[in-house]
């Protein structure tokens, strides 16, 4: 109990992985270039808000830092404005700090100002009257010294090898294809072979893994395409992240077909499949599907150059077995559908 406990509450600070050491650098790096930059261009106290402001732009994707930038340099002026108002009019006494405070969070909910600008409000209030004299001067400088520390965290995260995110994005679609083949062929395995209760439900349980895999390329997907938004290095990895994003489509009906196959034969296996000539026919339709996902996609499994696709026509069974033809009919409609997905107008080109 108490090793679950530790570990829970190690899991509530510290990240399953750790940030590129690139990104910890620019940032180390954006927030020294704004406090030097602050503290020349503009006098008056630390560049406490530069240096914030950098801090917090830079980014794992430039479409982040810029939203962060704008989310950052909204908050602030919001914060400064309000706090400057409320120090002049009270002077910046314990109770005008908290009243700043809350009234920053209410403005902010008011204006229907993201969580993180909420925060950034408030905090922002705080600091004016804690750090400085609230005064029209002094606001004015706190806001340019924002918009210059955000600018730079930008600028810095743009100009130091702006992240693209297309590597594990291909690593989750090749880990995805390579399992939908691999599903294929067990099923193929299942049917030409006798099998146990137990290996029937293992073979089950790995089919519906599919889906929390498709989930996560998916997700790597969406995040690939962030991390080219307003990136200049993004032209040269969009047609890849498209054709990545194209074959997920096509492939996410194969899951579902492969997950809906297989509880088939789970519901009705029976020890003499393995004995039935259409049901052999069928693994071996299974297994060249099997090759054609790895075809399609090019995982290195298969070379589309050398190895023509192997679901040349649909399989058609004219006399099925009396004993499974509910089974074997269930099976024959998903494999139809599965050989119009590979070897239709929309497969991937070889």
């Amino acid at each position: 109990m108490r090793s679950v406990r530790n570990v829970q509450v190690t899991a509530a600070f510290r990240s399953p992985q750790r940030s590129p050491l690139l990104q910890v650098l620019k940032t180390a790096i954006a927030v020294v270039a704004a406090w030097l930059a602050a503290a020349w261009l503009i006098q008056g106290p630390l560049p406490v808000f530069a240096a914030i402001a950098a801090l917090l732009v830079v980014q794992p994707s430039l479409n982040q830092s810029f939203a962060k930038a704008i989310e950052r340099s909204v908050g602030v002026v919001l914060g400064v404005v309000l706090a400057s108002l409320l120090g002049l009019a009270f002077g910046n006494a314990t109770w005008v700090i908290l009243i700043a405070a809350a009234a920053g969070l209410v403005l902010a909910w008011a204006v229907k100002i993201t969580p993180g600008g909420a925060n950034q409000v408030a905090i922002s209030a705080i600091l004016v009257l804690t750090l400085g004299t609230a005064t029209p001067g002094y606001a004015l400088d706190r806001i340019l010294e924002t918009l210059l520390g955000a600018f730079i965290g930008f600028i810095v995260n743009v100009a130091l090898v702006p992240p693209v995110a297309i590597a594990p994005a291909r690593e989750a679609m090749t880990a995805l294809v390579s399992e939908i083949s691999a599903s294929f062929v067990r099923l193929a395995d299942t049917l030409e072979q006798v099998q146990s209760r137990p290996g029937l439900e293992e073979v089950m349980l790995q089919a519906r893994l599919l889906r929390p895999m498709r989930d996560r390329a998916d997700a790597a997907l969406r995040t690939a395409a962030e991390s080219l938004t307003l990136n200049p290095r993004g032209g040269r990895h969009r047609q890849e992240l498209e054709e990545l994003r194209r074959v997920l489509d096509l492939y996410t009906p194969l899951i579902t077909q492969l997950i809906g196959m297989t509880r088939t034969v789970y519901d009705g296996y029976a020890q003499d499949l393995a004995t039935d000539p259409n049901v052999r026919a069928i693994a071996e339709q299974l297994r060249r599907a099997a090759h054609d996902v790895e075809r399609g996609f090019g995982t290195g499994a298969v070379d589309p150059r050398v190895e023509p696709p192997a679901l040349t026509a649909p399989l058609r069974i004219s006399h099925p077995s009396p004993d499974h033809w509910i089974l074997i009919g269930s099976l024959l409609e998903d494999l139809h559908r599965i050989h119009r997905t590979l070897g239709g107008e929309d497969a991937p080109a070889a």
